[in-house]
């Protein structure tokens, strides 16, 4: 088992990983911006080390800072949280290079599973139910034209590097291929260094169903069930549940055995999700793989009784998994609170937190790094905190959301705290009538 695990991350995940460290016997090392100085995960680790100014450029970016942290600590293993360097297969390889584990999946399996035409391709040869549409990248705009053509109107085209929405065009006649094709290669070129384009079939009135999976380094491979990431905005997921009130136990089933039969074909190591479209008839499409835990990993692991950051730490020290499945026992609810402003756009609101109340109670869980003084930095993500509720039925855990909502003060910012409660009022949500179009028609009132 490692000594010394360095997290390379910052705020609520680095947090959590640095907890079921603590429990695990296992010392750790925090990584901070200049930005972050007086943040949590600073405070609870056991040891802290300054990687650079507040840009993540040059700081939790920066691969050469974070090995020598590791390096100047002893640390034998790093764990990379989300985000950031999680999904980096250079920074992977690099681990490998100077003998630290990388508690994430190696630098061939992000590279197979994060470029998504590859990713497509190996899903089709793995046998996995994919979206009709290219096989690969698109040559040029004679063969998106026949692409086109062949899987029907209306298709998506989406940049092969693509990732929150970046790159994603919906085009419903040939007359708009053009002008489509165009900008998603310019989209994707700024906002990746990389314009290959592939083409899919357009699913209507989608579902985002991701399974969590577990592989070991034995080439076994296990699902947790699945999550209903379907609210979202600008493709950023709001909140999440599980189990979905959209699911089925036959399509549960078929699923879970598709994502399982996803990463024994890859020998896939570590935590991961297989993320899904699923159409209004129940029908199922590959979409891409995640090779990280996810911000949404807590409402798994309320509902199954696992400890997922344990197992990905366990699993890279090379302990074989039990191989079993693991389905919902009970029904959990993730709202993600942003510090924004949801009746102006969702703009952000970085600045001083002066009062911070956390709500409590039975089947309630919090995962943050903020406190009352806190100041939140204008240099990353949003996100600063998460709120679950678990219940034995999803009234019980929508009505204990609610609750907890309600109880829930955070002042000096402008944060998503009034959005998540009318959220959980409306008619749709609560007869989980939603879709990922959801968030097109919902109104702050």
């Amino acid at each position: 088992m490692f000594k010394k695990i360095l997290i390379a991350n910052r705020g609520e995940i680095a947090l959590r990983v640095i907890r079921t460290c603590r429990e695990m016997g296992i010392k750790t090392v925090a990584v901070y911006s200049t930005a972050d100085a007086e943040s949590l995960h600073v405070r609870f680790a056991d040891e802290a080390v300054c990687i650079g100014p507040p840009s993540s450029a040059e700081s939790y970016l920066k691969m050469s800072n974070i090995i020598s942290a590791a390096e100047i600590t002893n640390a034998d293993a790093i764990h990379p949280g989300y985000g950031f360097l999680s999904e980096n297969a250079k920074f992977s390889n690099l681990c490998e290079e100077h003998n630290i584990k990388f508690i994430g999946a190696s630098g061939r399996m992000i590279d197979q599973m994060g470029d998504k035409a590859n990713a497509k391709s190996t899903m089709i040869a793995a046998g996995v139910p994919c979206v009709p549409g290219s096989e690969g990248v698109i040559v040029d705009f004679e063969d998106c034209e026949k692409v086109a053509l062949e899987t029907g109107y209306p298709v998506m085209l989406k940049a092969s590097a693509g990732g929150g929405g970046k790159g994603m065009r919906a085009v419903w006649k040939p007359e708009d291929l053009k002008d489509a094709w165009d900008s998603a290669r310019h989209e994707s070129k700024a906002a990746f260094g990389n314009d290959d384009m592939y083409m899919e079939k357009l699913i209507e009135e989608p579902r985002h169903i991701e399974i969590q999976i577990v592989g070991d380094s034995f080439g076994k491979a296990c699902h947790l069930s699945e999550r209903d990431c379907s609210v979202q905005r600008r493709h950023q997921k709001l909140t999440e549940e599980t189990p979905s009130p959209f699911m089925t136990d036959e399509l549960r089933e078929k699923m879970g055995t598709a994502a399982v039969k996803a990463a024994e074909f890859i020998k896939y190591e570590g935590a991961g999700t297989v993320e899904f479209l699923v159409d209004k008839h129940r029908n199922f499409y590959f979409m891409e793989m995640n090779t990280r835990i996810q911000v949404e990993h807590p409402i798994t692991e309320e509902v199954v009784n696992y400890d997922l950051i344990r197992e990905q730490i366990l699993v890279a020290a090379g302990v074989p998994i039990s191989g079993k499945n693991y389905y919902p026992q009970m029904h959990s609810i993730e709202c993600r609170i942003n510090a924004e402003d949801p009746y102006n756009n969702f703009r952000p609101a970085p600045g001083k937190i002066t009062t911070f109340h956390s709500p409590g109670g039975h089947g309630v869980r919090m995962d943050t790094h903020v406190y009352a003084g806190y100041m939140i930095p204008p240099n990353y993500d949003s996100m600063i905190a998460k709120l679950i509720t678990t219940a034995q039925t999803r009234e019980e855990a929508i009505n204990k959301m609610k609750r907890a909502l309600d109880e829930f003060v955070i002042e000096g910012v402008k944060t998503t705290i009034p959005f998540h409660r009318q959220l959980m009022d409306h008619p749709d949500y609560v007869a989980g009538n939603y879709t990922t179009k959801f968030m097109e028609d919902f109104e702050m009132k």
